[in-house]
């Protein structure tokens, strides 16, 4: 970060959830990272890595966002959504957090930024793009082929490539979160919550815990059954890429965790659960309704650790301590979610 450059995240606010708490059984803070600017805590590490980029005197930024598979435009189809093979507005895609965040640091720096998203990614991620000023390529079907078709432009163009969530710089933006606890909370939390996707946040997390002196602080590791390649990686002891992603939290769509994360699991206690899709979206209703805020199915998996009472099973099994003085929720972001989407949700996991 260039000197005496403010960074573009906010310190986003710490609250508590009485609602949580009571579910938890067991005094739970929010960090409402949903707030901040882009949507969502990537703009943290990214915008540091971004702000990095242009005091080496970046000329133009590429990334690829819309952690996505087919199979979210065909769980969300419902007659008379589809015209000609093409998905209507409630089919779109949700992931695209670090193309958001990426676009929103190149505006406030003023660079040019290109987007690459697959087709699956719908048109609204693409508009949000657009309104920040982003280039936007649409190229091939899943993530692994914008993220492919992002490097080859970095390479032929010589732009700065910015990575969702595999890079250092992109870590150490994220421990400020961290840092920003150790400000705001009276004693270190008994153990966190926290979604891991590609891994990013949990590796940003775990230096942040590692700088302030929390290393010893259990992190409880949330992810969806089908977008669960960290925990595939921590029961094999090595990395591990899925056939594909068939989770509705395609925000939580990596196929492969970055290999920090699973080295973060060597370092710091990481205790991982895997939570059922109609669990995250049972989750994200709950959380409307008692917390008044709308948030993604990827951040719906951390509150369904605490809904569904596996952390209660966590002490019970020992891996935990008992009792827990306070457990620490990361809600990572809401940006690309709306009603719509949430009821076409509960409608094809049948849900009432």
């Amino acid at each position: 970060m260039a000197k005496g450059q403010k960074p573009f995240h906010i310190v986003s606010p710490v609250l508590e959830s009485l609602s949580l708490s009571k579910a938890a059984g067991t005094k739970v803070f929010m960090k409402l990272e949903n707030v901040q600017p882009s949507g969502s805590f990537k703009i943290r590490g990214i915008g540091h890595l971004c702000q990095d980029a242009a005091k080496k005197g970046c000329r133009h930024l590429v990334c690829s966002s819309g952690n996505c598979s087919p199979s979210w435009g065909m769980l969300l189809r419902r007659p008379g959504m589809c015209r000609g093979g093409a998905l209507a507005e409630p089919s779109v895609c949700p992931g695209g957090n670090a193309g958001l965040a990426a676009a929103y640091a190149a505006q406030k720096l003023g660079l040019p930024i290109t987007v690459v998203v697959p087709s699956s990614s719908g048109p609204t991620p693409v508009r949000k793009l657009q309104e920040l000023g982003a280039t936007v390529e649409v190229y091939g079907k899943v993530w692994d082929d914008a993220n492919s078709r992002a490097q080859e432009l970095a390479k032929a163009e010589g732009w700065v490539s910015i990575p969702p969530f595999d890079h250092p710089l992109v870590w150490e933006g994220h421990a400020s979160l961290v840092r920003e606890l150790k400000d705001s909370l009276e004693a270190k939390p008994d153990a966190m919550v926290v979604a891991v996707g590609g891994g990013g946040l949990l590796a940003g997390v775990v230096a942040g815990l590692q700088q302030v002196g929390w290393q010893d602080v259990p992190i409880i590791a949330a992810e969806t059954r089908g977008a669960h390649s960290f925990h595939e990686a921590l029961q094999a002891g090595q990395l591990v890429t899925l056939p594909a992603i068939t989770s509705v939290a395609t925000g939580l769509g990596a196929r492969t965790v970055a290999a920090r994360a699973l080295q973060c699991a060597r370092e710091c206690p990481v205790l991982s659960q895997v939570v059922e899709d109609t669990e995250a979206v049972r989750a994200v209703e709950q959380f409307l309704d008692e917390e008044r805020m709308l948030v993604e199915p990827a951040c719906g998996a951390a509150l369904a650790v605490l809904y569904s009472g596996r952390l209660q099973r966590l002490q019970s099994e020992g891996r935990l301590r008992s009792p827990l003085s306070s457990v620490l929720l990361v809600l990572c972001g809401g940006s690309n979610i709306h009603t719509a989407q949430l009821r076409a949700l509960k409608s094809r996991l049948g849900l009432p």
